[in-house]
């Protein structure tokens, strides 16, 4: 099944500059990270005082898998350093997965969650079944889930609209923190002048930014608002051909998955050298433990792996564009 499947079922400022990358001959590095022995890297959560794997664990890597599966794949992540996991509603019965081979290392993780609801009154009801399926008395980030137009943010942050409902969730120890991802830039821009947002969770990709001009707005934005920053969709590469059949090597992306090791490298650490908190990879498990394993030897790009990785960028079809 497609990820967009499961969603109908149920950028960032770089590190010393917000057009391009850091110049890694420059005394400028990549933002600090703290790591226990033997473990993924850490950073901090923007301005929550958090600190989050450089890889997170995405829901969808469980959906529709066996019990058996999605346990090892949440213990081995746990194993090897990751503490962030983030799950949704509408990701086929992710929830369902991940909540109880979550619940032995709860109290270790940082647990996201996100909801499609826009009102007041959807968003309580569907924060209260994610508690009860995810086995967990609160969530550690809730977020409005695939803000898109300029009618969800007027409805989320108008009266009775699901700020409301995140808000006193926050204030009853429900939810830790606020955060929502996006898939619009100018949606992005406007919901965070409208709310104090503690985290953005949004696609940053090579060949979107290079070749889509998509995602270099947000990261200003979030560096000035002080919001941190999510990746997803590190290892996309491109839009489907219209002719290609749907995908039975990842039936889970509703794109072309990076596949070649290299470019999987180059891009990975494309996105990690921006200032972001963390990179959630595709909805799958060898795609997942491919990114961990080049997280966990993570350095920034050379001036000569920034061309390369633009220059591959060049001919692709972006999976996210902005007019400019």
């Amino acid at each position: 099944m497609k990820r967009r499947a499961f969603l109908q079922s149920a950028a960032i400022p770089l590190l010393g500059s917000a057009t391009g990358l850091v110049d890694c001959s420059s005394p400028q590095r990549p933002m600090r990270c703290n790591t226990m022995t033997g473990k993924l890297k850490k950073r901090p959560l923007g301005r929550t005082g958090e600190k989050l794997s450089l890889i997170g664990f995405g829901g969808i890597i469980v959906a529709n898998e066996e019990v058996s599966d999605a346990n090892r794949w949440v213990a081995q992540a746990v194993e090897r350093g990751v503490n962030y996991f983030d799950v949704a509603p509408s990701y086929g019965n992710a929830q369902d997965r991940l909540g109880p081979a979550l619940e032995p290392y709860r109290k270790e993780v940082f647990l996201a969650c996100k909801t499609l609801e826009r009102g007041k009154d959807g968003a309580v009801k569907e924060l209260h079944n994610s508690l009860k399926v995810l086995r967990t008395d609160h969530i550690d980030l809730y977020q409005l889930h695939g803000l898109a137009t300029s009618e969800d943010v007027e409805r989320v942050t108008g009266p009775n609209g699901a700020l409301e409902a995140f808000v006193d969730a926050r204030e009853k120890g429900l939810i830790r923190y606020i955060g929502f991802s996006m898939h619009s830039e100018e949606a992005a821009e406007r919901v965070m002048d409208a709310f104090d947002f503690d985290s953005v969770l949004f696609p940053l990709n090579y060949v979107a930014y290079y070749q889509g001009h998509f995602g270099s707005r947000i990261l200003r934005k979030a560096e000035e608002k002080g919001v941190a920053c999510l990746a997803l969709k590190a290892l996309a590469r491109c839009k489907r051909p219209k002719d290609k059949p749907d995908s039975t090597e990842y039936p889970k992306c509703w794109y072309e998955p990076i596949t070649d090791p290299v470019e999987q490298e180059l891009a990975l650490r494309w996105t990690l050298s921006h200032n972001i908190t963390a990179a959630v990879p595709p909805g799958h498990a060898d795609l997942f433990f491919r990114a961990l394993e080049i997280a966990e030897r993570f350095a920034p790009l050379a001036a000569e792996e920034q061309a390369d990785i633009q220059r591959r960028s060049i001919g692709l079809e972006p999976i996210f564009r902005t007019e400019v």
